[in-house]
């Protein structure tokens, strides 16, 4: 089976996390806060130990150690770029901490709705065009990084469903929407697939900006919302929890050797 394929067949896997909001709408309110609660800590976990266990070395394998400045470069372009669509093109990002607060407080989302989707359809494409050179360089890395962007995806799009039906959406179309800006994961796929033959170095310099953005995503966004929780014995279960998302992303490489 070719990289694209599988890269596709895990693009396909992420973007039925779209469908999340659905289930998740219909939950009692404390039920989704339990679910929230763990996928939170899982996730920042999971994408922590994509960046530095997986895609981190990949990349300077790739592009060899003698271009370390490069690959540092682009982690920092990474980092950037994700701050960047996050803060100033994603302006609501219906996140944990979208779904769970007072989001009158922080805006009227009728007004933003429109901008969420856009900004969670580029983020899709972003995501599906590192999935696809993820898997260009070995099946593990691409295994790792389709775990670490599944368990994001999932807090993601419960937020951006809410967010959707506050706005005015019908569930239904709600869930159309959302599952549309999904697809443009694929569309990320084909153009890193075109670029990575036509352009030297790119699979190696797009894991390096990857493994800049997954460390914004972890550092600014993830860890931050674990440390508001107060109760030392959910803080201790949300430690076990981000450590396992570690050691998960960790043993696919002693599952899946490349």
């Amino acid at each position: 089976m070719s990289s694209l394929l599988y890269a596709m067949l895990a693009v396909a896997l992420v973007s039925l996390s779209s469908f999340i909001g659905i289930f998740a709408i219909s939950l009692k309110e404390t039920t989704l806060d339990r679910i929230l609660f763990v996928l939170l800590s899982f996730s920042a976990g999971s994408i922590l130990g994509a960046a530095y266990l997986d895609l981190l070395p990949e990349a300077v394998e790739f592009l060899g150690e003698e271009q370390l400045s490069i690959v540092v470069l682009y982690i920092t372009l990474g980092f950037l770029g994700f701050f960047f669509l996050e803060r100033f093109i994603y302006w609501y990002h219906g996140h944990v901490h979208g779904y769970e607060s007072n989001v009158e407080e922080k805006m009227t989302i009728k007004r933003f709705v429109y901008l969420n989707v856009i900004g969670d359809g580029i983020h899709n494409f972003v995501d599906g065009m590192v999935i696809a050179a993820s898997f260009f360089i070995t099946i593990p890395v691409g295994l790792a990084t389709t775990v670490a962007v599944i368990f994001h995806e999932l807090p993601q799009e419960i937020g951006d469903f809410g967010v959707l039906v506050y706005g005015g959406f019908t569930r239904y179309r709600a869930l159309f929407v959302n599952f549309l800006s999904a697809l443009t994961a694929f569309a990320g796929t084909l153009v890193s697939n075109y670029f990575s033959t036509h352009v030297e170095n790119f699979v190696g310099l797009l894991v390096a900006f990857g493994t800049g953005g997954f460390i914004y995503l972890a550092a600014s966004e993830l860890i931050p919302e674990m440390q508001r929780e107060k109760n030392i014995g959910k803080s201790m279960i949300q430690f076990v929890l981000f450590v396992f998302g570690i050691v998960l992303i960790w043993s696919l490489d002693l599952f899946f050797p490349g």
